[in-house]
């Protein structure tokens, strides 16, 4: 059985998917970008500031669903630019303690959606 989780303090989805989704006690967190949800503008300044909305959309869905980072076993980075991996590193790394941070790949790619630089998805067990 699945359950859809929605916040209003993400961003609403900008096509035909959910926020997350909790299967069992397995919560898919969709792709979340520099969206503010406060007025739903994109965050346009450093890769540091972008990072840091994508980490705050990211945990208030996680938040919706009962959980936080330490629950979090999978991410995934999508980057514009590997270049500015190390920026985007230091700030997803200020939201994981390095003993339990999940496993995570990062893949730079061609483009994201509405053009961003850094687009970030999860997988928590709850």
């Amino acid at each position: 059985m699945k359950k859809i989780i929605k916040t209003p303090l993400a961003p609403a989805p900008i096509g035909p998917y959910n926020q997350a989704v909790l299967s069992g006690q397995t919560l898919y967190i969709s792709g979340q970008t520099p969206i503010n949800p406060a007025n739903g503008e994109l965050v346009s300044g450093t890769i540091e500031e972008e990072t840091h909305q994508v980490m705050k959309n990211l945990k208030a869905i996680l938040e919706a669903a009962g959980a936080t980072f330490e629950q979090v076993v999978k991410a995934s980075i999508f980057v514009k630019d590997m270049h500015q991996f190390k920026a985007i590193n230091e700030v997803y790394a200020s939201y994981f303690s390095a003993e339990t941070a999940p496993a995570r790949e990062t893949i730079e790619v061609a483009n994201l959606p509405m053009f961003v630089n850094v687009e970030i998805s999860m997988i928590a067990v709850l």
